[in-house]
Order: C-alpha cells, then structure tokens, then sequence
C-alpha cells in the first residue's frame, strides 16, 4: 500500500520539524520545506527514513507566491500530496507596537498570514474534488498569542495568527463538501528556538501547568487532527497551551 503524502512548509526546525520526524513514524512520506537552514532539514529527512519514510528537503520561501507553487511542485515527486501542514512563522524582534519597524510588520505577516494564505489556495486548487483533486487534511500553525494579543511583544504576530485563525475556519466551510479538512493548532508557551533568549523564564509564572510545552507535545496534536481519527473535525482551533 502507498503512504500518505504529506508537505510541511517550514519543517526543519521546532514543531515543524518534530511533526516530519513523528510523521515518519506513524507511516507518512514527508516533504520538509525549508527557507535557509539545508542542514537542519537534511537530519530531519534522514531521521523520515530511518523510520521507514520517504522524505526530501525542498528549499523555498513560504512568503512568496512563486516559490509556494515550486514547493508543491518538488513535494508532488514523492507522490499526490494527501495531507499539509502550515508551520512556517516568525515573530520578529519583541516591543510595543509603536517601537515595532514597518519592515518586520510585513515580513510577519508576509509569512504568517500571506504566505498561509497562499498555501492554503496551493492546496484547494490541488486536493478538493471540485478541482479533479482526491481530498484530504490541513493543519495550519497559529498561536496563543491570537488570542491573548502579543501584549508588550509581538502584537503583531498576534494578529498575523488571529488572520490564521480565520481563514482556518473560513476557508474549512468553502471545501467541507469537496473532500478537505482544515484546522489550526495554537501552541502556548512551547521550548523552541522562535523565542527570544530569557523569554520561557519569564512567562513561566503565568502558565497553569508549571512548564512549558514541548515540539513532540504539538506534533502529537497536529498528527490526531491530519488522521482519520479526526474525520468530523474541520474549522477548529485546537489550543495546545498546558491550560493558558
């Protein structure tokens, strides 16, 4: 029997990265998108086939249209791709919005939201049965900070994820008949390179559970919501934030 096919956009790293390496596991071929780091991408491909996977890194900008369709283009090489997921983001430099550039403004949301956005049309154009394509799973990347606001660091990360949040929703009800999921997962406070240096330790007071969450936590969440055990599940934002 083939093994499902599944792309995720920016899966060399953090819970990108934790998701390819659990997903090889549990029986996909996984196509690891990259911006920069090949090295990081090439472990996280060759731990994909220690467990048994297919798995190729494919180098590409997530905030541009061009390089968004290439990516498909390369993952489609291991096969039809059957489930997606979302992970590429960035927060830029922590402040208040009115210290903030105008330049990390729109690199965040160039990512965050544009690029999802076009990921997300990528995607419909590929797998809904409207379109000739055979269904199936999406999982966007958003955060806690969507609903909590960024205050004091990143608003507008805040924002940028809040967007994630509906076009999950939105664009989940356009293609529920058409053979496609859509959901978002919201990490909390989870131990990845994303945050700057000194930050865990001081928004460790503030979490229910006494500890921040890891990449494997998520990438447990992610892997439930792309299977079957999901079937009913579509539009959702599914909080991954130890009670936050």
């Amino acid at each position: 029997m083939s093994r499902p096919v599944l792309l995720i956009a920016g899966g060399s790293r953090g819970i990108g990265a934790a998701t390819a390496r659990l997903a090889g596991a549990r029986g996909y071929d996984v196509a690891v998108n990259y911006k920069s780091n090949a090295a990081a991408a090439d472990k996280v491909v060759a731990a994909v086939k220690v467990a048994g996977g297919k798995a190729v890194a494919i180098q590409g900008d997530m905030g541009r249209e061009d390089e968004i369709e290439r990516v498909f283009k390369e993952a489609e090489k291991l096969g039809p791709l059957t489930h997606l997921v979302h992970s590429s983001g960035i927060t830029g430099k922590s402040s208040r919005l009115d210290a903030v550039t105008t330049e990390t403004v729109r690199d965040v949301l160039d990512i965050n939201t544009f690029g999802a956005l076009l990921f997300l049309r990528a995607a419909v154009r590929r797998m809904s049965t409207k379109n000739g394509g055979k269904g199936g799973s999406i999982v966007l990347l958003s955060s806690m900070a969507a609903e909590l606001g960024g205050t004091g660091e990143y608003t507008w990360y805040g924002a940028a994820k809040g967007a994630v949040n509906t076009m999950a929703l939105g664009v989940a009800r356009e293609v529920a008949k058409e053979g496609i999921r859509i959901n978002a997962i919201a990490p909390g406070a989870i131990d990845t390179e994303i945050h700057e240096p000194g930050r865990i330790a001081r928004v460790l007071p503030n979490l229910p559970m006494g500890r921040v969450g890891t990449a494997e936590e998520v990438a447990e969440a992610i892997l439930f919501l792309l299977s079957d055990a999901a079937s009913y599940i579509t539009g959702a934002v599914l909080k991954v934030s130890g009670g936050r």
